[in-house]
């Protein structure tokens, strides 16, 4: 998103449309197995994960010690409630 320049560049506009729309279905898509609290917060978890990855790998942000024990902490937290939704 924050390539497409405010959605005033086509082609990054048109990719996070249809990252958008994936994104959704796949929510969709594990609702039928999970409950919703489950899902959600797997969902926005990866995508909060997602950002900061593709930022560091793709945009050239820092990856400090403090930010990757951040994101590291937030995925034992996704394992954690997988976990506990006992699915």
């Amino acid at each position: 998103m924050k390539q497409s320049a405010g959605f005033t560049r086509l082609g990054p506009s048109v990719v996070t449309l249809v990252a958008m729309i994936a994104s959704f279905a796949l929510l969709s898509v594990s609702m039928r197995a999970l409950p919703l609290g489950t899902a959600y917060t797997i969902w926005t978890g990866i995508g909060a994960v997602g950002a900061f990855a593709i930022g560091v790998l793709v945009l050239g942000e820092p990856a400090s010690a403090a930010r990757l024990a951040a994101a590291a902490l937030i995925v034992a937290g996704l394992l954690l409630m997988k976990l506990s939704a006992g699915g």
